[in-house]
């Protein structure tokens, strides 16, 4: 690991001056949060900052206020605080279960709700030292025309990487927004619109996060009256894995019919991908086995496999169709 300076900031407008210069701005200075992520890139030269900015200290950024109309989390808040909140449980269900299928306990005490959204890619060719990959500003993402086990169906090009995130997909289920900071004051992105396409900007970033903003809090909705809401993942492991696919779902439900629905993939696509043709396919329905069928079919319309991924595909579809069922007994 490169040597590198260390500043513990007590108040947010410290950590934003040390973010506004051109050090920092070059991509010099990062933003150190639970460092699970962060610090696994530096220990295998993938990262190489001059600086950190250590956000721990900070007061009031790892907050849960649960209670309220709208239900504010703060990006420091750990994902052991996300999973054993009881007022989260009963209201947004699917975010307790995303944190609780988050590696294992002792990385669940340490890591972030800010640094599982903007944690990088998992792809091996990103992760390898020796491999100059696309994402890495390099020409090629080996990924296409190499081992393509764990990238994308969806979403993919010119980069194939799948957003490793469990809690994204919710969020975006839940119609989530971010709340980010800078010196030059506050904005508020839905966080739908957070997370960018390889072929929308700059392929190696993976968010709209500038230099110098810090995500600040994520802002959900008050959930609509009669909604619901279920997370289910598939790992290649029985624990301490990351997704090989997941879905997250909210729905309203009135009188035996699916009023509306939200249907968000995870672990397929370079962003949390809403499936919008499954949405569609389950808005105005009755909850039965032709209507998710239909659904799971839509889900994956479009999908374009890589030479190893093409069992993503029947995987998806059966995942929607088992998170419907479940949420809808």
């Amino acid at each position: 690991m490169k040597a590198f300076k260390l500043h513990n900031p007590s108040q947010l407008e410290q950590a934003l001056a040390l973010l506004d210069t051109p050090e920092a701005k070059t991509g010099k200075t990062r933003i150190l949060a639970g460092g699970q992520d962060l610090l696994t890139e530096m220990k295998e030269y993938l990262a190489e900052p001059d600086a950190l900015v250590n956000l721990k200290h900070i007061p009031g950024l790892d907050t849960i206020s649960a209670g309220g109309a709208e239900i504010v989390l703060g990006a420091l808040c750990t994902l052991t605080a996300l999973e054993e909140h009881a007022e989260l449980g009963k209201r947004v269900p699917a975010l307790v279960q995303a944190a609780a299928s988050i590696a294992s306990a002792q990385i669940r005490s340490q890591g972030t709700l800010g640094g599982n959204l903007n944690q990088r890619p998992r792809c091996w060719y990103f992760r390898s030292e020796q491999a100059p990959c696309l994402k890495k500003g390099g020409k090629e993402c080996f990924s296409y025309g190499g081992m393509s086990k764990y990238n994308a169906i969806l979403g993919g090009g010119p980069s194939y990487i799948v957003h490793p995130s469990d809690l994204a997909p919710v969020l975006v289920a839940l119609n989530a927004t971010a709340e980010l900071v800078s010196k030059q004051g506050t904005r508020t992105v839905a966080l739908e619109k957070y997370f960018t396409l390889p072929s929308e900007s700059d392929v190696t970033r993976e968010t709209v996060l500038q230099p110098g903003e810090i995500l600040k809090s994520v802002r959900i909705p008050a959930p609509a009256a009669n909604s619901r809401s279920h997370y289910l993942k598939f790992r290649e492991k029985g624990s301490f894995d990351f997704a090989l696919a997941s879905v997250a779902l909210t729905l309203v439900q009135e009188g035996g019919t699916i009023r509306e629905a939200r249907v968000v993939l995870g672990g397929v696509a370079p962003i949390p991908w809403r499936a919008k043709g499954a949405e569609a396919a389950l808005a105005g329905q009755a909850p039965t086995r032709a209507t998710f069928e239909k659904a799971a079919l839509e889900a994956v319309r479009g999908a374009e496999p890589l030479a190893h991924n093409g069992y993503k595909v029947p995987l998806v579809k059966g995942l929607l169709i088992r998170a419907l069922e479940e949420l809808c007994a």
